[in-house]
């Protein structure tokens, strides 16, 4: 059994076969499915598929390329939508871009604050996009862990060892996608085997990053198998004990989501 933690199965890639796709994921191992909000206004059409879909649940939250269009949106805001639905099992993705110039950092902070208090005062894991900003996030995830702490995941990984070590350290975990499995990534690689085992988590971040036997193609979850089954190589153990390592992780991570079947 895998579980697909970050996914984004509202966009609209998927709105033609979407009962495929979950198909497909559930015949090959993959159980479950978070799919993740980028747009706060946007969650009753991620809550839409949620509802028709026992198997997939979501999160609330604004990524950091969108910041700018939400934030008049509070913590206390996110915090009573968290806690609206039982299908809302995580905040974000939030976070920092400093990769595509679209948005003032400053209003990207503003938003991660806010986020990270929601996920604090909730308990549900902060979905973080960190991407060229490893220096920023790491004294923010450091700053804000000495007030209180708050559960996170360092989503899509990419970015630097040092980054990948203050996330685990400070008990968040670290998510691997389909980069992972690309020729040119040893470097991620080499930090995956660095990540201790209790705190890994693998995801497709689909539509987008298809793993490498499935490069060129539209990613889905069930292609996350092929990133568990790097991992496992990396960490020099069988794919099976790898999905049950990360399978047992996103259910203490992602607590509130209950464990089917």
């Amino acid at each position: 059994m895998l579980i697909d933690t970050h996914c984004h199965l509202d966009f609209p890639d998927f709105e033609a076969e979407r009962d495929d796709i979950i198909a497909r994921a559930h015949a090959a191992g993959v159980k479950q499915m978070v799919t993740i909000s980028t747009r706060v206004r946007r969650l009753p059409e991620l809550l839409k598929i949620t509802e028709k879909y026992p198997s997939v649940f979501c999160s609330v939250g604004t990524h950091p390329n969108n910041a700018d269009e939400e934030l008049d949106i509070t913590a206390e805001e996110l915090i009573k939508i968290a806690n609206s639905h039982e299908k809302i099992v995580a905040i974000g993705e939030a976070g920092l871009d400093y990769f595509y110039d679209t948005q003032k950092p400053e209003d990207q902070k503003t938003g991660l604050l806010r986020h990270i208090e929601a996920a604090r005062v909730t308990g549900l894991p902060l979905v973080i996009h960190s991407r060229s900003a490893d220096d920023d996030m790491a004294a923010i995830l450091k700053g804000e862990s000495a007030k209180g702490a708050f559960p996170f995941i360092l989503h899509c990984f990419s970015a630097g060892p040092e980054l990948a070590k203050t996330g685990a350290e400070l008990g968040g975990y670290v998510s691997f996608s389909g980069i992972l499995t690309f020729p040119k990534s040893q470097d991620i690689r080499d930090i995956a085997a660095t990540v201790p085992l209790d705190r890994l988590l693998v995801e497709t971040d689909a539509p987008y990053l298809a793993p490498k036997r499935w490069r060129g193609k539209r990613n889905e979850p069930s292609y996350v198998i092929n990133t568990a089954e790097v991992l496992a190589e990396a960490h020099d153990m069988s794919y099976a004990e790898m999905a049950r390592i990360t399978t047992e992780n996103a259910f203490r991570c992602f607590s509130k989501m209950p464990r089917l079947g």
